[in-house]
């Protein structure tokens, strides 16, 4: 996972001439429709779906020396009577070098939507359930049911600018390790999680991001000794919106950089969303409503 920063600062420097170059000449266009308040790459932002609309999202992520590592996950996004409430899940898809592909734990997400609005600040604490549904003996998974939490904050800080910050953390009380003699340690595992990201410009089609996450990680070594570990992510990126009627499709690129162990390594990740109305939010019976 070590490669040298300085093969990538040539990505670094087209994603920020694509956000400064791009966004006027589409301005000059005209009417570009709704602005994207969307889900960001490795931050979450704190903004609910509307009702009676429905967000499908993608995210792909190459990683490894070798570029051999590949993560995908989808997540579908669904208000739950109004936009106070949502409810999610999230089904993750891995490859990792010389094994074959797996489902790994999937989450279900509950978020309580506070702020938003005609309000520069917003706030949505999630609960997140996590399943013991990816094999543990391929790494795909811990093993143990837990819990996971997390406060985003959104902040308006002009009419261009946005800001979005994130804590939490996750328990899993019976995570597994390796086998050693024919059995798994079993051990509590804790995992914490800070960070924000600064995105704009927010009232244009095409935007521009920088993303940092700090990781305070667990993870169960082959004696059974619990090892914890930190690393920093900063992650340059870029998104667009099309809207295409009333649906919205927003695609988007970043380069992480994560520093760990006194190394750096540098990945890529894609992502994709659509965003439509459907017919009635979840547990109402009010017609579907479309995003402002």
């Amino acid at each position: 996972m070590s490669y040298r920063v300085e093969r990538t600062w040539g990505v670094w420097w087209n994603v920020v001439v694509l956000g400064l170059v791009v966004p006027p000449a589409v301005v000059a266009q005209g009417d570009q429709g709704p602005a994207i308040e969307d889900n960001s790459f490795i931050i979450e932002e704190a903004y609910n779906q509307e009702p009676g609309v429905v967000q499908h999202i993608s995210t792909f992520a190459i990683t490894g020396a070798a570029r051999r590592n590949l993560f995908y996950s989808l997540t579908q996004e669904w208000p739950f009577r109004s936009q106070r409430h949502q409810l999610s899940y999230t089904v993750p898809l891995t490859r990792l070098e010389a094994q074959s592909v797996g489902v790994g734990d999937v989450l279900l997400n509950y978020r309580l939507q506070l702020g938003g609005g005609d309000r520069r600040w917003a706030v949505a604490p999630r609960l997140t359930a996590v399943l013991p549904t990816g094999s543990v003996s391929k790494g795909l998974g811990d093993g143990s049911p837990g819990l996971q939490v997390n406060i985003p904050v959104s902040y308006r800080v002009s009419g261009d600018l946005v800001t979005h910050l994130n804590a939490g953390g996750t328990i899993l009380p019976w995570a597994q390790g390796a086998a050693v003699a024919g059995s798994r340690p079993k051990r509590t595992l804790t995992s914490a999680f800070v960070g924000g990201s600064l995105i704009g410009p927010t009232r244009l089609p095409v935007q521009v991001m920088l993303e940092s996450l700090v990781l305070f990680e667990s993870a169960i070594l082959s004696a059974g000794r619990v090892d914890r570990s930190t690393s920093w992510v900063m992650s340059p990126g870029i998104r667009a919106a099309l809207n295409l009627g009333s649906l919205q499709i927003v695609p988007g690129f970043a380069v992480p950089f994560t520093r760990s162990g006194g190394e750096t390594a540098h990945d890529y990740f894609l992502y994709l969303s659509f965003e439509h109305p459907f017919s009635h939010p979840i547990g109402s019976a009010s017609q579907a409503g479309s995003r402002d």
